[in-house]
C-alpha cells in the first residue's frame, strides 16, 4: 500500500477493493468524491442536497489566514488538525448542508485523501467544530495495480448521528463506502444538470420540511389505486419546487401578488390542491376526473374537460402553465405558454414520449431514449421564443428532469416574426398531410387575437388539428381488467410447473418447503395456450404484467420467473426476522399459499400479511373521508 504520513492520529474503521485491472482511476475517485461532495442526496435520501459557498485553494499559510477568522472562532482547531505536517497545496470547499450545518471538505491531492470536517452554527451565530465527527476517505494502491478505499474516523466513541446530517457510523461503511467504490470505478458523467440546480437548496429544504408534515395524511386517506406514498410525496416535493421557483422569481421582479398558474393534465389534483392552499390562485385540467378530486373540497378548482390545443385553449390571464407527465400535451406547452402572451411562462416535467401528433418516434439512436426526447422539449421550447433552463427534481422517479421558460429570447416586437418560426417548426414535425398549422393571431400586446389574420388565416385557429387526446374514459391495459378465471389460471398452471421443477436432496432447508425451480418468460408463455398468450398480447407488458402483477406468487428477475418465499429477505423484500402481524390488522385478501401450495403456506398466520382462510379475512369498508382545509 501507499505510506503516507498521518496529519493526525486516525482510527481505520474499514476499507473495500476496488474491482482488480480498473482503469478509472485515480480519477475516477475524485470523481467520487466530487458526487459525495456536492451531492450527498444521491446517498443519504434525508438530505435535499447541498450549497457551496466558497471554494479555494490554500497551502498551509493560506489555511492559517482562511481559518483565522474572529467571527468564527474556529482557526485553533481547524488550524491544528489541517496544518500539521501540509506540504502541498490542498483545495478547501465550504459546503452547507441544513440552515445550521456545515461542512468543510480539505482535499489532499498529494496524499490521495478527502477530509470532511463539521461544522455547526448555534442560535447566537457562534460556529464550532464538531471533532466527533471528522473523518476521512482515503484512495490507496500498490504499485498502481490494486486499489482499495479506506475511511478513517478520529474519534469513533466520539461520533454523534441525528440521522440526516450526520448518519450513523456503520452507515458510512455499509452504504458511503460501497457506492463511492461503485462510483470511482464507473468514473460516469451525469447527462443532465445537478439536482435542484436553479434553487437555493437550503431554502428548498425547509419549504418540503414544512410541506411534508402539512401534507403526509394524504397518505392515510387516499382512495387511488396508484401507490400513495409515492404520488403524494412526489407532488409535495414538485410543489415545494415550484413555490421555491416562484418565491425567487418574486424577489427578482419586486412582485407583490403571488403567480397564477394552470395545471394541464393535472391528474388526481393534487399539485393544484398544495399550491392552491399555499396561496397561488390557479386550476387544474384533465380530460378525466378522478375518485380525490370530491375529497379537497371547492377551494381547490378542476375541470373535467379535454384539451386541443387551438385559440380556445389559451391563458392570457395567467402567469405559469405547468405540464406534471402531461403526456401527449408535453410538447405543446411551451406553444400554448408562449401563444397565451408575451408574459406567461411554463414548468413542464415529462414523462411518456410524444410528439405534437403522436408517439415521438427516435431519431438520434447513440442518445439514451430519454435524454433524446429531453433534448427535443428543449428544441420545442427553444423554437417557441423561450430562454430554457434545465433542473432535476428530487422526486421519487427515474424521470425527474424539468424544464423551465421564465424568460424569452427575443422583444415583444418580434411577436410575429416568433409566432412564424413557432407554425413552421410544428408543421415540419407533422405526418398527416391532410392537416394545416395555422399561425395563432398575436396583438401588439403579446395576447392572442381570434377571428381572421388576413392571408394567414380564414377561420378560427386550429393549429392543434390532428392532434388526439387521450379517452375521457380511461382503457386499462395493464392485465387488471382481465378475467379473474382467466388470471387464476394461469397463476395457478404456471406456479404448478415452477413446483414442480424443484429438486429433493433428501434433507436440508429445500425439502422443508417446496420452493420450486424457475423458467424464463418465454418458457412460461409455452406452457400457455394460444388464445390465452393473445389475450395477454393486448395487454400492455402482456404476460410479464401478469405474473408481476401478482407477486405475491411469484418474483420475475432477469427475464427469469420464481416462486416467491416470503421466508427470504431478498425474495419478500422484507426483513428475515418479521414481526407478528399486528391483531386487528386488514387482511384484504386471501393467501394464495395457505389455498394452494400443496404444503401450505411457509409462515404462520400471525406472520402472513395476507389471511389463512375466511376468518382471517378483515376487508376494509372504510368510507372516503372529505379534506378539511385547515388539515391539509
Amino acid at each position: 500500500m501507499v505510506e503516507s504520513k498521518r496529519a493526525w492520529p486516525v482510527n481505520h474503521l474499514s476499507d473495500i477493493k476496488l474491482p482488480a485491472g480498473c482503469r478509472t482511476l485515480p480519477g475516477g475517485f475524485w470523481s467520487a468524491v466530487d458526487v459525495w461532495t456536492h451531492k450527498p442526496h444521491v446517498v443519504n435520501k434525508r438530505l435535499c442536497g447541498v450549497k457551496e459557498t466558497e471554494r479555494t485553494d490554500v497551502d498551509a499559510e493560506d489555511l492559517r489566514l482562511l481559518l483565522h477568522d474572529p467571527v468564527s472562532d474556529l482557526s485553533h482547531d481547524v488550524l491544528s488538525f489541517l496544518t500539521y505536517g501540509l506540504m502541498n497545496e490542498n483545495l478547501c470547499v465550504f459546503l452547507v448542508i441544513t440552515p445550521q450545518t456545515f461542512c468543510l471538505s480539505h482535499v489532499d491531492i498529494a496524499r490521495q485523501q478527502v477530509s470532511f470536517l463539521p461544522l455547526e452554527e448555534d442560535a447566537e451565530g457562534r460556529v464550532s467544530l464538531k471533532k466527533g465527527n471528522i473523518y476521512q476517505i482515503q484512495l490507496c494502491s500498490q504499485d498502481g495495480e490494486e486499489w482499495s478505499l479506506e475511511l478513517h474516523v478520529l474519534t469513533p466513541d466520539a461520533w454523534f448521528s441525528d440521522g440526516v446530517a450526520y448518519p450513523k457510523l456503520p452507515w458510512l461503511s455499509s452504504n458511503l463506502l460501497p457506492k463511492l467504490v461503485r462510483w470511482a470505478a464507473e468514473c460516469k458523467s451525469s447527462e443532465f444538470k445537478s439536482t435542484l440546480s436553479l434553487l437555493p437548496v437550503e431554502k428548498y429544504g425547509l419549504v418540503y420540511q414544512q410541506l411534508k408534515d402539512k401534507y403526509k395524511a394524504m397518505v392515510k386517506v387516499w382512495p387511488e389505486v396508484t401507490d400513495p406514498e409515492k404520488f403524494v410525496y412526489e407532488d409535495v416535493a414538485i410543489a415545494t419546487y415550484l413555490l421555491v421557483l416562484w418565491a425567487e422569481e418574486r424577489d427578482e421582479k419586486g412582485l407583490t401578488g403571488r403567480q397564477s398558474f394552470v395545471d394541464l393534465g393535472c391528474g388526481n389534483g393534487l399539485l393544484v390542491h398544495i399550491l392552491t392552499n399555499e396561496g397561488h390562485p390557479g386550476k387544474g385540467i384533465d380530460v378525466r376526473r378522478r375518485k380525490i378530486w370530491d375529497m379537497y373540497g371547492p377551494q381547490t378548482v378542476l375541470e373535467e374537460k379535454a384539451i386541443t390545443p387551438s385559440d380556445s385553449c389559451l391563458f392570457p390571464g395567467t402567469d405559469w402553465l405547468i405540464g406534471n407527465h402531461s403526456d401527449e400535451l408535453t410538447p405543446w406547452i411551451p406553444v400554448i405558454a408562449a401563444r397565451s402572451s408575451y408574459s406567461c411562462r411554463y414548468f413542464v416535467l415529462p414523462c411518456c414520449f410524444f410528439d405534437f401528433y403522436g408517439k415521438y418516434q427516435r431519431r438520434q439512436c447513440k442518445k439514451p431514449q430519454y435524454k433524446e426526447y429531453i433534448d427535443f422539449i428543449t428544441e420545442v421550447s427553444q423554437v417557441s421564443g423561450f430562454n430554457t433552463e434545465e433542473d432535476c427534481l428530487r422526486i421519487p422517479s427515474t424521470k425527474r428532469v424539468c424544464l423551465v421558460g421564465k424568460f424569452r429570447c427575443y422583444p415583444l416586437s418580434d411577436e410575429a416574426e416568433a409566432e412564424r418560426r413557432r407554425a413552421h417548426y410544428i408543421q415540419s414535425r407533422q405526418t398527416t398531410p391532410e392537416f394545416t398549422v395555422q399561425c395563432s393571431d398575436i396583438g401588439n400586446d403579446g395576447h392572442c387575437r381570434h377571428g381572421t389574420a388576413g392571408s394567414d388565416r380564414t377561420t378560427e385557429s386550429s393549429w392543434g388539428a390532428g392532434f388526439q387526446p387521450r379517452d375521457r374514459t380511461e382503457i386499462v391495459r395493464n392485465c387488471a381488467a382481465l378475467p379473474r378465471a382467466l388470471v387464476d389460471g394461469v397463476v395457478l398452471q404456471v406456479a404448478n410447473a415452477l413446483l414442480g421443477l424443484a429438486v429433493d436432496d433428501g434433507g436440508g432447508p429445500s425439502s422443508d418447503w417446496n420452493g420450486g425451480g424457475s423458467l424464463s418468460v418465454s418458457e412460461v408463455a409455452g406452457l400457455l395456450e394460444k388464445k390465452t398468450l393473445q389475450l395477454l398480447k393486448k395487454e400492455c407488458g402482456g404476460l410479464q404484467t401478469l405474473l408481476k402483477n401478482n407477486h405475491q406468487v411469484f418474483r420475475v428477475e432477469g427475464g427469469r420467473v420464481y416462486v416467491r418465499d416470503w421466508r427470504d429477505r431478498k425474495s419478500s423484500r422484507a426483513d428475515t426476522k418479521r414481526k407478528p402481524v399486528a391483531p386487528g390488522a386488514l387482511k384484504t385478501r386471501p393467501c394464495w399459499f395457505h389455498e394452494h401450495h400443496p404444503q401450505g403456506c411457509p409462515l404462520q398466520a400471525e406472520h402472513c400479511d395476507f389471511a389463512h382462510g375466511p376468518d382471517d379475512l378483515r376487508p376494509s369498508t372504510r368510507p372516503l373521508k372529505k379534506l378539511k382545509n385547515d388539515a391539509v
